[in-house]
């Protein structure tokens, strides 16, 4: 064998261990992988890489909140008999059932890092401080609706409790985020308060789930300490709720309502209206500030300006709060007991609950029927698409009370959403998909059980189901004292337990979720893709690749590549700054800075007293983000400063050079100092005024490195450089037979 047999041996066998390695890449997820691994940016799917060519203008992703193979199957059987099937829920997926479409039907995997922020590096105190914690996520089986939220929104692992952040409390992009930076229209639709973990994934980015406005679980009315006075430092759930560096009055990124005012999707609707009745740092009430920020408001019980709505978009986004907490269900609640053969004898009928609000035409359907409609009307919604999620809340509220009717009323109500998108999209251009967060407790027995509570329904067909709640580890229905109402036993009554009433009164939704996988079922351009087993965060990748937004950290690092930033000086003399493009972000620092001394004049707390990735100044997401500057700051006469304003998850940063007012005097007009910095470059657009009398100072934007060669340049280079090569060749030859003679 010559050596030219060898050279070509080895070539094939490397060539053929290269195109083995290629094959096995996208293989499921690593066995045994430790949290340093699950707790990176996509770290813990199972499919990576795997992607179908095909692009959705739109997606609905529909969560049942706690909706197992149980909870399906219990209202399923009830609602239609064991052999009946729902209209919309059972519909997606089934290939027989979408002719011409892509579909697919799956399980996912659903853990998390941690039972709660004490397992991260944002433990905090009974004070709200930080108690500082060195544990940076522990693999935790059963996942909470705030983890598994974070999971699907942004593709990151993170501890039960947390939104958007991960162990490291390090803000991750979400969907409704990327969704804007693509110039998308966007929904978020929910029967729960709009605080409530799934609807707040889509719009905050919190530490703790429970930090629902600036004074923590507070309906902004009470007056908790009984001193006879409304004031929101004392009367306030904040330390309890929240931790305290993301606090805006400690130099925060602020309370999930206040972020959800400044992710300002164009469709925001649900309940938790009596939370922005919290007050903000400019003593205004968030629905104040709501109405200030051009917000089209309708609060608790207005069904009637629900039902006026016309139009949404960012000039006028809609937040519709129809409900001072979570929405009524559809049916009145039914009540889990121990053994009784009456139950047997009389198993349960769920009734029709009065309160329920698709009884005046809100119900979740109709909320759907409203987003898609403002959505597609929407300029943006019509040209580039949008992204909505809808979720049926009180699945797992209720079956967190062992509330069987009403678990299964909001399935029922989940159905018909889906049903009323069916009957508005197109699956030849709309991806829908229908999932759930997590599995949970109520299981279908064959008969009551000894160590569980349990309730007997009558199904459709006249069957009987036997449902089984035994997740809780104290009583579910408790008296003043904590003891179980009436001990847990049953009495018959006209319809079921006689005491229902009395022991739901004393509900503590204490029974608890199960890990098991769920069903994910999809229909339209890349539903396949969740075929088979994946992770929670696979979906985010379905979904992202679908809509073509930036998924990985390179591309949402480079959504921010465009950033601008303008030092402006209001009517009456006040400095502040505006940023713009900063698209891969969620949080910005900045220092202001006096370049002949190099004193810090002013800077965000991340720089200073609040060293934490929940620091710093909200991006107000693909609008204008404001930097207020302190009210006193004037520069000095002949001074020259320096705004420096980074990216606190892209790292892009722009510096801009600016002068206090004798040196401005001296320059030309419209002429910016050159800003020698080398992380940003002016723009030239001293001396604006905008329509508010606000006067640009100077400007600068991101200065990237030199942009990479084009398809174009680098075939050109590539024969260029062959050509030499052939040309070294030739002269080595020639050389060769020079030497030889």
């Amino acid at each position: 064998m010559n050596m030219k047999q060898v050279a070509k041996g080895a070539i094939a066998a490397l060539t053929s261990v290269a195109a083995l390695g290629a094959l096995t890449a996208p293989a499921l997820a690593t066995d045994g992988a430790g949290v340093d691994v699950l707790s990176q940016h996509g770290g813990a799917q199972r499919i990576a890489g795997v992607y179908g060519n095909a692009k959705a203008k739109n997606v609905i992703l529909f969560i049942g909140d706690g909706m197992g193979d149980s909870e399906i199957t219990v209202a399923r059987n009830y609602l239609h008999g064991v052999n009946g099937s729902f209209d919309g829920l059972d519909k997606i997926g089934q290939p027989n059932l979408n002719p011409g479409v892509e579909t697919g039907v799956g399980q996912y995997t659903t853990f998390s890092l941690g039972n709660n922020s004490g397992d991260s590096l944002m433990a905090k105190d009974k004070s709200g401080n930080l108690a500082g914690s060195t544990t940076a996520g522990v693999i935790t089986p059963v996942t909470d609706s705030s983890a598994s939220g974070s999971g699907w929104s942004t593709g990151t692992k993170t501890y039960n409790n947390a939104v958007d952040v991960d162990v490291k409390g390090n803000p991750q992009l979400n969907l409704i985020e990327l969704a804007k930076a693509a110039g998308k229209a966007t929904g978020n639709v929910t029967t729960a308060e709009i605080q409530d973990a799934t609807p707040a994934v889509l719009e905050s980015h919190s530490t703790e789930r429970a930090c629902y406005g600036p004074q923590g679980k507070w309906d902004g009315k009470t007056d908790t300490n009984g001193d006879g006075k409304i004031d929101p430092a004392t009367d306030g759930n904040q330390a309890k709720n929240c931790l305290a560096n993301q606090l805006k009055a400690n130099g925060g990124i602020g309370s999930i309502s206040e972020q959800l005012l400044d992710t300002r999707a164009d469709v925001t609707i649900g309940g938790g209206s009596k939370y922005f009745n919290q007050f903000g740092l400019d003593g205004k009430t968030l629905w104040e500030q709501a109405k200030d920020r051009g917000f089209q408001t309708v609060e608790s019980g207005d069904i009637a300006g629900f039902k006026a709505l016309k139009e949404a978009d960012q000039s006028k986004p809609v937040l519709a709060l129809l409900g001072d907490g979570n929405l009524p269900t559809q049916f009145n609640p039914s009540v889990a007991t121990k053994y009784s053969a009456d139950k047997d004898a009389n198993p349960t009928v769920c009734t029709p609950n009065d309160k329920w609000l698709g009884n005046q035409g809100a119900s979740l359907a109709d909320f759907t029927n409203k987003a898609i409609d403002l959505l597609s009307a929407n300029p943006n919604g019509a040209k580039n698409g949008y992204f909505l999620q809808v979720e049926g809340a009180s699945i797992d509220k209720q079956d967190h009370n062992a509330n069987a009717c009403g678990q299964i009323g909001e399935t029922d109500d989940l159905d018909k959403a889906i049903s009323a998108a069916l009957a508005k999209v197109d699956l030849s251009n709309t991806l829908v998909i229908v999932t759930a967060d997590h599995a949970h407790t109520s299981q279908i027995v064959e008969a009551q059980p000894y160590y569980a509570l349990s309730t007997v329904l009558k199904n459709h067909d006249g069957s009987k189901t036997v449902i089984s709640y035994g997740t809780s580890d104290e009583p579910v229905y408790q008296d003043e004292n904590g003891d179980p109402i009436d001990n847990d036993e049953y009495t018959q009554g006209e319809n079921g337990d006689a005491d229902t009433d009395k022991k739901f009164d004393g509900a503590q939704g204490n029974m608890s979720h199960t890990g098991t996988q769920l069903r994910i079922a999809a229909s339209g351009p890349s539903a396949s893709r969740v075929d088979g087993l994946t992770d929670q965060t696979d979906n985010f990748y379905t979904i992202a690749n679908a809509l073509g937004l930036a998924a990985d950290t390179d591309a949402q690092k480079a959504l921010s590549d465009s950033a601008k930033v303008e030092v402006k000086k209001s009517a009456d003399g006040k400095y502040f700054a505006e940023a713009n493009g900063f698209n891969g972000d969620a949080v910005l620092s900045y220092k202001l800075t006096d370049k002949a001394s190099g004193k810090v004049v002013a800077q965000s707390a991340d720089n200073d007293t609040n060293k934490t990735p929940v620091a710093g100044v909200r991006v107000a997401t693909a609008q204008t983000t404001e930097i207020t500057l302190p009210a006193d700051f004037t520069p000095a006469e002949g001074a020259n400063y320096t705004l420096t304003v980074t990216g606190r998850q892209s790292g892009k940063a722009v510096a801009v050079d600016f002068a206090g007012q004798k040196a401005s005097s001296e320059q030309q007009p419209g002429v910016e100092p050159n800003n020698g910095g080398a992380q940003g470059q002016q723009n030239g657009q001293s001396g604006k005024t905008d329509a508010k009398g606000n006067q640009t100072v100077a400007s600068g934007e991101v200065k990237n490195p030199a942009a990479p060669l084009s398809k174009t340049g680098s075939a050109v280079l590539g024969v260029a450089l062959l050509v030499l090569a052939l040309g070294a060749g030739a002269l080595c030859i020639r050389f060769a037979k020079s030497s030889r003679r």
